[in-house]
C-alpha cells in the first residue's frame, strides 16, 4: 500500500512544479533505492497527463570513481551528450536519496572544479530552458544530518514539502514588488556589516516550481556594488567537505579575503574562475517549517528568518553579468537564537531578528504561512 503522502508529493511535482502537458518529454533522474516508490508514482502521473517519461539512475559512488581519474576531453564529451539529451526534454525531475553526502570529499579540488566548469552548459540549459524541479528524499542519512529519527524526519519532510505553495506564492508578491523598487541593501549582524545595490535587477519568487522544499525570493547584487564583511553562521557542505565559520571580506563586489575551517580549500574553490569571487544571488528564506540547518542546501537556503548570499553565477532571470562554474548558496540565519540581525532596504528596516516588520511583508512571517 503506497503512502498517500508520496502520491501527494508526486502530484505536486508533476502537475504544479513542472505542469507537464500532453506530449512533453520528462527526464526523471534518481539516486537511492528508498525513493523508488516516488519515482514509480511520478512516472505513472506523467503518463496520466499525456507526458513521456524517461528515467536515469545516478550513483555518487560511481561518479566519484569517474571523477578521480577524469580527463578534460572526457568531461567535454560527457557534457556534449548530456546537453544533447537535455535539449530533447521539456521538463526535468531529479530525486536524490544518496547514503553518503561526503562521497566526493577526497576527490581533488582541481577535478571537481574542472567538472563544474565543463558541464556548466548542460546545467545552464536545464535551468533556463526547461521546466524543472529537484528534491531530496528522506532516508537515514538525511535524518542523521537533522539529528532525528527517520520516522520523525519523514513527518517533518512531508510537512515541509507539501505545504500550501499557492498561498506562499501570493504572499511573496509584496516582497517582489518592494525588492524591484529597492536600490540599496544593508545587512547587519554578528561579524557582518554589508552594503550593496540590487537596483534594476529583477526579483523572482520561488514557491514550489523549481525546488522542493521551497520558500525564497531572490535577486542579485549589482556585480561591483558590494562592500563590507559577512560572517556566515551555518555550515555548508560543498564538494564533499563541510565548511564552517566562513568569513568574507568584500571590496567592490569581489571577495578579497576568505577564511573558514579550511582556508586553503575555500580559496581553491573561490579560485575556480574569475566569476567565483563575485556574487550571483541574494535571497530571503521564508519556509515556516525549516528552522535549523542540516547541511543540505535545498533545505537550508529556505530557513525562515534567513538569507543567502551566493558566490558565483547569477541566474538568467535575475542576471547581474556574473558568470561562473560556481553557484554556492551560503546561508546566514538572523533569528535571535542565531545572534539576530537586521536588513534594510533604502535605509528602511524591513526585517529584524528574522521577522518582517513592515506591514505589507508580515504575511511572510512563519505564523502566517503555516
Amino acid at each position: 500500500m503506497m503512502d498517500t503522502r508520496i502520491k501527494k508529493l508526486s502530484d505536486l511535482l508533476v502537475h504544479y512544479s513542472c505542469n507537464v502537458q500532453k506530449g512533453e518529454k520528462v527526464l526523471v533522474t534518481y539516486e537511492g533505492e528508498c525513493c523508488k516508490p516516488l519515482i514509480r508514482q511520478i512516472i505513472k502521473d506523467i503518463y496520466a497527463c499525456g507526458g513521456l517519461p524517461y528515467a536515469e539512475v545516478r550513483d555518487s559512488a560511481i561518479s566519484r570513481e569517474i571523477l578521480l581519474g577524469c580527463q578534460e576531453e572526457q568531461i567535454e564529451f560527457m557534457n556534449e551528450y548530456q546537453l544533447a539529451q537535455m535539449k530533447g526534454m521539456q521538463a526535468y525531475i531529479a530525486v536524490s536519496a544518496g547514503s553518503n553526502t561526503a562521497e566526493m570529499a577526497d576527490v581533488p579540488s582541481e577535478k571537481l572544479n574542472m567538472y563544474s566548469k565543463l558541464t556548466r552548459p548542460t546545467l545552464d540549459y536545464r535551468v533556463n530552458k526547461t521546466k524543472w524541479v529537484i528534491l531530496r528524499y528522506p532516508n537515514s542519512s538525511m535524518a542523521q544530518l537533522a539529528n532525528t529519527s527517520l520516522e520523525s524526519f519523514e513527518d517533518f519532510y512531508f510537512d515541509v514539502c507539501t505545504l500550501d505553495y499557492q498561498k506562499m506564492s501570493t504572499a511573496m508578491d509584496a516582497l517582489v514588488d518592494l525588492m524591484n523598487k529597492t536600490d540599496k541593501v544593508r545587512i547587519k549582524g554578528p561579524g557582518t556589516d554589508l552594503t550593496f545595490s540590487i537596483k534594476d535587477i529583477p526579483a523572482v519568487k520561488c514557491a514550489g516550481e523549481c525546488n522542493i522544499p521551497d520558500g525564497e525570493v531572490y535577486t542579485a547584487p549589482v556585480r561591483e556594488s558590494m562592500n563590507g564583511t559577512i560572517s556566515y553562521n551555518t555550515p555548508s557542505e560543498e564538494q564533499g567537505f563541510t565548511f564552517e565559520n566562513i568569513v568574507f571580506k568584500i571590496k567592490d563586489g569581489k571577495i578579497v579575503k576568505a577564511t573558514a575551517n579550511n582556508n586553503d580549500r575555500i580559496n581553491q574553490l573561490l579560485d575556480t574562475d574569475e566569476g567565483s569571487r563575485y556574487f550571483g544571488e541574494f535571497a530571503l528564506g521564508v519556509n515556516p517549517y525549516i528552522l535549523q540547518p542540516m547541511k543540505d542546501t535545498l533545505f537550508d537556503e529556505k530557513i525562515a528568518g534567513s538569507f543567502h548570499l551566493t558566490p558565483g553565477a547569477a541566474y538568467e532571470d535575475a542576471f547581474n553579468g556574473n558568470k561562473s562554474a560556481v553557484h554556492w548558496d551560503l546561508v546566514m540565519i538572523q533569528r535571535p537564537e542565531y545572534g539576530g540581525g537586521e536588513i534594510y532596504f533604502d535605509n528602511v528596516l524591513i526585517r529584524k531578528d528574522g521577522l518582517f516588520v513592515v506591514p505589507e511583508l508580515k504575511c511572510l512571517n512563519p505564523e502566517e504561512l503555516k
